[in-house]
C-alpha cells in the first residue's frame, strides 16, 4: 500500500480537479443561479473524497476492520469549547478513538481572504480536540492520532510575495515577503512541530497538470508519503495490540 501511495495521491489530485470542474459546470447550467467565483466548484462537496478514501485504505491495510473506519457517517466527536464537531474521517476500534483526519483545500483567487480563516480553523480544531481529550471526552482511549491533509492551488497568485502590516510590532521575519504558499508551509510545519497534529501533508497542484495527477510538496516533512507512513505505523501498532484473541 505504502509503495503505491504516490500513484494513489495522483489519482486523488486528478479527482479533485475533475470534480471541481464538473461541479462548476453543473452550477452554471443546472441550477440556473451560478454561485459567485470559485464557490461554484465547492458547494457540491466531495472534491476531497479521493484523499479520504486513500486514508481509509491506509488504515485498512494497517490491519483495521472496515467497520472501524468512518468517512461518510457517524463522524461527530465531542468538543470542549463546543458540543461536537463533524470530522472528515475517524477510526474507532473497540470503543477506542484511534485516528482523526481533516481534509481541506484552497483554490484562488481569494488566497488573502482565506488564509487567516484556514489558520484559525486548524488551530481551533486541534485545541478543542486535545482539550476534550484531556478532560476525558473519549473515555479510556489512548492518545489518538490527529492528521491534516491540505491541498493548495499552485499558481502565480499563491506564489507571489505578499506584504505584511506592522502598525505596532514587527512580524516574525520569515513572514516578510512570503507568498501564500510559503505562509501555508510555515503554518503546517509548525502545527506538526508543536505536536498539535501528528501528521500533516501539504500538496501543491495547478489546475492543468493536476488533471493529469501531477502534484508536489514544499518539503519532505509535509510530503504525503511521510504522512501515510506515520498514519500506517500508528494504526498497525494499535491494531496489533487490540486484535481480538483467538480461542484455543
Amino acid at each position: 500500500m505504502l509503495r503505491d501511495v504516490n500513484r494513489r495521491v495522483g489519482r486523488a489530485v486528478k479527482h479533485f480537479w475533475l470534480t471541481r470542474e464538473k461541479q462548476a459546470r453543473a452550477q452554471g447550467t443546472v441550477s440556473g443561479t451560478k454561485d459567485r467565483g470559485a464557490r461554484a466548484a465547492v458547494t457540491g462537496g466531495k472534491h476531497m473524497d479521493g484523499f479520504v478514501l486513500l486514508c481509509r485504505d491506509i488504515l485498512l491495510d494497517a490491519g483495521l476492520a472496515e467497520a472501524d473506519v468512518f468517512w461518510n457517517r457517524r463522524l461527530e466527536l465531542p468538543g470542549y469549547f463546543r458540543p461536537e464537531k463533524r470530522w472528515d474521517l475517524l477510526a474507532v476500534v473497540q470503543g477506542k478513538l484511534l485516528a482523526i483526519i481533516e481534509f481541506k483545500a484552497q483554490v484562488g483567487p481569494s488566497f488573502g481572504n482565506n488564509f487567516n480563516n484556514r489558520a484559525e480553523e486548524a488551530l481551533g480544531n486541534a485545541t478543542d480536540l486535545w482539550t476534550a481529550y484531556r478532560e476525558g471526552a473519549f473515555g479510556g482511549s489512548p492518545r489518538p492520532w490527529l492528521g491534516f491533509v491540505f491541498l493548495l492551488e499552485d499558481c502565480p497568485r499563491s506564489r507571489t510575495p505578499v506584504g505584511v502590516k506592522e502598525p505596532h510590532f514587527p512580524v516574525f521575519p520569515e513572514f516578510r515577503d512570503a507568498s501564500y504558499a510559503r505562509r501555508y508551509e510555515l503554518l503546517l510545519s509548525r502545527l506538526l512541530r508543536e505536536r498539535l497534529y501528528d501528521g500533516v501533508s501539504m500538496l501543491l497542484t495547478d489546475s492543468s497538470k493536476g488533471k493529469k495527477g501531477r502534484f508536489s510538496s514544499p518539503c519532505a516533512e509535509l510530503d504525503f508519503a511521510t504522512f501515510a507512513a506515520r498514519l500506517w505505523a500508528h494504526a498497525a501498532a494499535f491494531a496489533k495490540t487490540h486484535r481480538p484473541k483467538s480461542s484455543s
